[in-house]
């Protein structure tokens, strides 16, 4: 059997895009996080939409799991396969097709990277900016944009997934569905007013079909960027500052944390707070009102030296930083959505569980769409060779995973053992439509099974 899959296979991509080796499915067993690796019978890379359909009906056939993958650098193991199988690496799909000047928006293949998309638009579209995550360019906008991923103009505009204007899907019985104006028009350009049915693939890890087509928001680009920062002592007074920050209207973006590392920052809450305007004079005169609200919230702005001022610009670069904390080049964390109410509480949890696995404490977290939604990330860097550290990091992973759920907030992108234990306090309302979705669509359960696995007992 593993010769005739590998065979056709090679008769849908050609030889040269599908493997069997044992030191390619190497390289796919595993992911940048705290995962433990799992085998891959096969990996392929199909070019178009047509060979993913032919992918999907031969799996269909020798039911055989396909697990989608992106730029695979989720780090929560979602594009490692549960019970073996077929990785899709579809890097070859990255055609940008349309870029929308008058409706705002980018259509686009899943293997278009963020930085692909970044830099054609500063080429060809200087007056557009795509929604780019604090991530490494590498990753790709429809990967991020699927798990409700977050960037630099979020507070603004919403989570990316919350841009998606539709999507093409190849189905697991492979067929195509267009979703989004699409599904009616000969554009791309809105989800309604048709039932929006976009919402069944974000979040759901590949386990409902593969996506062939995004169209993503583009925004105006703006003139000028600039932060304002900010300290305090007490993480409640966040909870007034925040909406205050918000309510005027300035911010393209608020980003706030803590960190053991520089040492003068350990014991502080910062806020950073990014504007955007037309002229230098706007942004200071932005600056002079951010201030006046920081200081009557408990907290104080401060001039960032000039050496670490790329550092806060360039947010991917911020982000990542905390993977150097320790050697090795491990990097896991967290990421949690919840109420503002609860985020002074969660920073306290975080710390403490920091301490007790030996781990810096780097926790951030971004605000979405103003404050109705803040997303929490913990960080929890590890030496890649000494499992020991990589324990500690899968233990600080379990704990958060635990108390946020307690505390009435949600795991992103969670990984296997984060799902079940959302499962675990899942309306059996909502498991029962889940499970009757995947059941109707996916008949013989070869997308990515194991992911948001709902047994019988349950729904």
């Amino acid at each position: 059997m593993t010769d005739k899959i590998l065979e056709e296979l090679e008769n849908i991509v050609g030889k040269e895009f599908v493997s069997n080796n044992k030191e390619e499915l190497y390289i796919y067993s595993q992911d940048p996080g705290a995962s433990i690796p799992r085998p891959v019978d096969y990996v392929v890379m199909p070019k178009t939409t047509k060979e993913v359909q032919d992918i999907v009906k031969l799996a269909n056939k020798d039911r055989f799991p396909i697990i989608p993958m992106g730029g695979g650098l989720t780090l929560s193991g979602l594009t490692i396969p549960v019970n073996g199988g077929i990785v899709l690496d579809m890097k070859r799909m990255d055609e940008i097709i349309e870029i929308s000047e008058s409706s705002r928006y980018a259509l686009i293949e899943p293997g278009v990277t963020s930085g692909r998309l970044s830099s054609y638009l500063k080429n060809h579209h200087p007056t557009l900016q795509p929604p780019l995550p604090d991530a490494p360019p590498s990753v790709t906008i429809a990967g991020n944009a699927l798990i409700n991923g977050s960037g630099y103009i979020s507070q603004r505009h919403g989570d990316h997934g919350s841009l998606i204007n539709g999507l093409e899907v190849v189905l697991p019985t492979g067929e195509i569905a267009k979703f989004g104006s699409a599904a009616v028009s000969d554009y791309w350009f809105a989800r309604g007013p048709i039932p929006d049915l976009v919402g069944l693939f974000l979040s759901s890890f590949g386990s409902l079909g593969v996506v062939t087509k995004l169209a993503i928001q583009l925004f105006p680009t703006p003139k000028f960027r600039d932060f304002a920062f900010g300290l305090t002592k007490d993480p409640k007074n966040l909870l007034t500052l925040l909406p205050k920050i918000t309510e005027t209207g300035l911010p393209e973006d608020v980003l706030l944390g803590t960190q053991d590392k520089p040492d003068w920052m350990k014991g502080y809450f910062f806020i950073n707070t990014y504007i955007t305007a037309d002229s230098e004079k706007d942004i200071e005169e932005q600056k002079r009102k951010l201030n006046k609200i920081y200081e009557e919230n408990g907290a104080r702005m401060m001039e960032v030296p000039e050496n670490l001022r790329q550092y806060y610009l360039i947010k991917p670069l911020f982000a990542s930083s905390a993977a150097d904390f320790r050697k090795g080049g491990g990097f896991e964390y967290v990421g949690a959505m919840m109420p503002l109410e609860n985020v002074p509480e969660a920073y306290l949890k975080g710390i403490e569980v920091s301490r007790k696995h030996g781990i810096f404490t780097t926790i951030g977290s971004r605000l979405i769409s103003q404050t109705h939604n803040i997303l929490v990330f913990f960080t929890y860097p590890f030496n890649r060779a000494d499992p020991k550290d990589i324990e500690n990091a899968r233990n600080a992973l379990h704990d958060t995973n635990k108390f946020v759920l307690e505390m009435g907030g949600i795991p992103w992108k969670a990984e296997l053992g984060a799902q079940k234990m959302i499962l675990e306090k899942m309306n059996p309302g909502f498991k029962k439509v889940l499970k009757s979705i995947k059941n109707l669509l996916d008949p013989n359960n070869i997308m990515n099974p194991g992911n948001w696995e709902v047994k019988k007992n349950d729904a």
